[in-house]
């Protein structure tokens, strides 16, 4: 039986929590870019437009889902041009909420603003979870994209 490596290049974002948790932001093998979960952060790793906790330590509303949402996707932008790619050649994303009625209330609006369409040739899921990485957190999402020929 034989083995072989892939060729796999990899892209960061500098914050703490790469090295802390062990991971890499975006990985590309061949033509196919896998884009880890990206949260609103800025370059520092702080939390762009985190949500407001209640006592209980979660989120009292969701009001900041739409500028975490821009802030996320600008994230994907930026490992995207790593590798010479935009949102243009991604075919797929599963953004992760923690409450499925808030970002259908904005998702669509954002969505059309950050793929400058319409109606984005992309494959979307939309999944609600209990809980994302930070309490603050409002969404997450993972990308997939492919490089022309």
């Amino acid at each position: 039986m034989t083995t072989s490596t892939l060729n796999k290049q990899t892209a960061n974002l500098g914050v703490a929590w790469e090295g802390i948790y062990g991971y890499t932001q975006a990985v590309k093998v061949k033509d196919t870019i896998y884009i880890s979960g990206q949260l609103s952060h800025d370059k520092q790793g702080n939390l762009v437009a985190p949500a407001a906790l209640g006592a209980d330590g979660k989120p009292r509303d969701f009001d900041t889902m739409a500028a975490q949402m821009r802030q996320t996707y600008g994230n994907a932008v930026e490992l995207l041009a790593q590798f010479g790619a935009t949102l243009d050649n991604v075919v797929e994303e599963t953004l992760f909420v923690l409450d499925v009625d808030a970002a259908f209330k904005v998702a669509g609006e954002v969505r059309k603003e950050m793929y400058a369409s319409a109606q984005p040739a992309i494959a979307s899921n939309l999944i609600g979870v209990s809980r994302l990485a930070f309490p603050e957190q409002l969404i997450e999402i993972t990308f997939r994209a492919i490089l022309p020929d």
